[in-house]
């Protein structure tokens, strides 16, 4: 049997028609429905729907989280210092509808140059407010949550919600290198001169220590010496006193021998004296004696 060409080209709109009367909405996507260019619908849900050929059309946006990486941007501190800050944001669309009418269609380019340029701005600010130790600190996290809040509440009629806006990298311009290098040499610097000056003050006090310990012990030696000198000389005077008492004669005599032995040291040795001296005396004895 054979199909006329009306039939075939019958068959071929309806199945065109019965294509383009449905369409699918994945769990990824946001899908708005219009009728002759006027939304009607956008809160499908993921899965099969129907729409009216040639009077409906579908535009579908993005459900997922988007990231926007922006480019790094030098900043100025509140201390006047420049830094080069890369970040990124994080978005997503909450209202479909909302977010086609304020962003001209859609138009994702225009919204991550808006969203780009009000995160920027509010950054700055936020870098101003700040000194560079600050915004590398613990601060910066809740610059952060400050800056996710402020955009949520300027992008509320545009049907987007800002996820987050986080900082990757901090880097220091260079002219900001050398300054806090310097700084940093200064201050270990002057960290070294204190330390260096709390030594020689220890070394001074240890050497004024040692000293006073040095001439405390000479003293105390001197006077212990003095003291044993003098016990030695009043014993020995005292040994000497009684030697004596006990046998005068005998102490004259040997006291006498230790002077001669004294004056006459060589065979050469002369001594004019007179003879009846009392230096002679025990000789005269001797003479006596014979």
């Amino acid at each position: 049997m054979k199909i006329s060409i009306p039939v075939i080209i019958g068959i071929a709109l309806a199945i065109f028609i019965a294509i383009n009367s449905v369409f699918v909405v994945k769990e990824t996507e946001f899908a708005i429905k219009f009728r002759l260019g006027e939304v009607v619908r956008s809160d499908f849900e993921p899965g099969l729907h129907f729409k009216m050929p040639f009077i409906n059309n579908v535009v579908k946006l993005e459900r997922r989280i988007i990231t926007l990486d922006m480019r790094p941007e030098q900043m100025n501190t509140a201390e006047q210092k420049f830094v080069e800050v890369d970040y990124y944001v994080k978005w997503r669309i909450t209202n479909p509808r909302d977010f086609y009418v304020a962003t001209q269609g859609g138009d994702m380019l225009f919204t991550a140059s808006r969203l780009g340029q009000l995160i920027r701005n509010d950054l700055r600010d936020e870098f101003a407010q700040r000194t560079l130790s600050e915004v590398v600190s613990e601060q910066r996290r809740e610059m952060m949550e400050e800056l996710v809040v402020r955009a949520d509440r300027r992008f509320q009629d545009f049907g987007i919600d800002v996820v987050d806006v986080r900082i990757k990298k901090i880097e220091l311009t260079e002219d900001v290198l050398n300054s806090v290098f310097e700084r940093m040499e200064t201050q270990r610097t002057e960290f070294a001169n204190e330390l260096r000056s709390l030594g020689r003050e220890r070394a001074e006090r240890i050497r004024a220590d040692a000293d006073r310990q040095v001439r405390v012990l000479l003293a105390d030696a001197e006077r212990d010496a003095q003291r044993i000198r003098g016990e030695g000389d009043a014993r020995a005077i005292e040994l000497y006193a009684d030697a004596f008492n006990r046998d005068r004669d005998f102490f004259s005599f040997w006291r006498s021998m230790n002077a001669y032995e004294a004056s006459f040291g060589t065979e050469n040795d002369l001594l004019l004296m007179d003879t009846r001296s009392e230096f002679f005396r025990f000789f005269d004895q001797q003479r006596a004696d014979d």
